[in-house]
């Protein structure tokens, strides 16, 4: 009896040691301002979706199906009645109700058979729109080929497809739609979740300072040297014996822990759009910085000569060429940012367009004023 008390005792201890390990971690997760959270930049090996494939067929359509010529659907459709019992002719068929789609879907981690997820059905052949269809029952298979679920429904598209001789109106993507929980998991991914003996943190973006950082502030939150970083983008931590079988609530606290990001100074823009995206690190070294364009305009004028009545002359057309030019006078302007505030205020004072500041930072750049990467999409 007395040693029954004790296990008890000591499983009791062993719990409150748990709970209380697991609010000292919460109370120690307020942070700086620009602090974000760890599970904002990191993800825990082995905690991942899992995509799925399938092919299958969307029925109902108002004849914006597959045309005649549509091969694997006539196939797919025959292969589906025979299986029904249903003898056809492959050339008297007509798939003009009938679209070939391919369904894709994320199985989230620990799900069980019997629940539900939503899937995306896309058109695989030279359908118009999938308004108004429904999804034949369709297997889901892995990467390992085996099943893991089955999708079937009625779709939602979200964007319509209007066609007329002359005309057409269109609004968002008719040929995508969605099935809201429209697959049912038939067999879930073998995954013993409490049964790790260590953590992995993938972060998101490749960092010795972030990696590092992440590293010691487990260590000092745990209390011990449980966690150390092994590479640029991976944490690997022990787990306390505290936490051995329960990780849960281990996880839930270290993913809220506060973390200041440190990252490359990178200077990213677009010029399709003329955007520019400055990081908080870019700094600029003193420069004199001029800006000014040049706009040359060339209007051609046609000028007809008509020769008098009876005179035997021709009507001449000559042209008339008029080219003004002008070129904006602009003085130097000294730009140095030591801060990013002072950067932007720099690039303003030059008065130039983001287009402009564009070139701007590129001639920056080369001249080795500008200390950061510039990267262009």
């Amino acid at each position: 009896m007395l040693r029954v008390t004790s296990q008890n005792n000591k499983k009791n201890l062993r719990h409150l040691a748990s709970c209380a390990l697991a609010l000292l971690i919460c109370l120690m997760t307020a942070g700086t301002a620009d602090a974000v959270r760890i599970k904002d930049i990191a993800s825990f090996g082995g905690v991942r979706e899992n995509q799925l494939i399938g092919y299958g067929l969307v029925v109902g359509l108002q004849g914006t199906g597959d045309k005649k010529d549509s091969a694997f659907t006539m196939r797919s459709m025959v292969s589906m009645l025979e299986k029904m019992g249903v003898s056809v002719d492959i050339k008297q068929m007509k798939p003009k109700n009938v679209a070939a789609v391919m369904v894709t879907a994320r199985m989230p981690i620990s799900s069980k058979p019997g629940s539900r997820m939503d899937v995306t059905v896309s058109s695989l052949g030279d359908s118009t729109s999938l308004l108004g269809g429904v999804l034949l029952q369709t297997p889901l298979k892995g990467v390992d080929g085996k099943i893991y679920a089955l999708a079937q429904g009625a779709m939602t598209i979200g964007g319509f497809n209007i066609e007329g001789d002359q005309a057409n109106a269109m609004k968002n993507i008719s040929t995508v739609g969605v099935v809201p929980n429209g697959a049912t998991i038939e067999r879930g991914v073998p995954f013993e979740f409490n049964s790790m003996d260590k953590l992995t943190l993938h972060m998101n973006a490749p960092d010795f300072s972030t990696t590092q950082q992440v590293a010691s502030r487990l260590n000092t939150t745990l209390g011990g040297n449980f966690a150390r970083a092994v590479d640029i983008s991976t944490v690997e931590m022990d787990i306390p014996n505290d936490f051995k079988g329960n990780l849960v609530p281990l996880m839930a606290s270290i993913e809220n822990l506060d973390i200041t990001p440190d990252m490359a100074a990178k200077v990213v823009v677009d010029e399709k759009t003329g955007t520019i995206v400055l990081g908080r690190d870019v700094r600029i070294s003193r420069v004199a910085v001029a800006h000014g364009n040049l706009e040359v305009m060339v209007q051609e004028n046609l000028q007809v000569s008509q020769p008098g009545p009876f005179s035997g002359g021709n009507t001449v057309v000559t042209p008339n060429t008029q080219i003004a030019g002008a070129e904006e006078a602009r003085r130097l302007n000294i730009l140095e940012g030591a801060t990013l505030q002072e950067l932007v205020d720099g690039l303003n004072s030059v008065g130039a367009s983001p287009r402009d500041v564009i070139s701007i930072l590129r001639t920056i750049k080369a001249a080795g004023a500008l200390h950061a990467n510039l990267e262009v999409i």
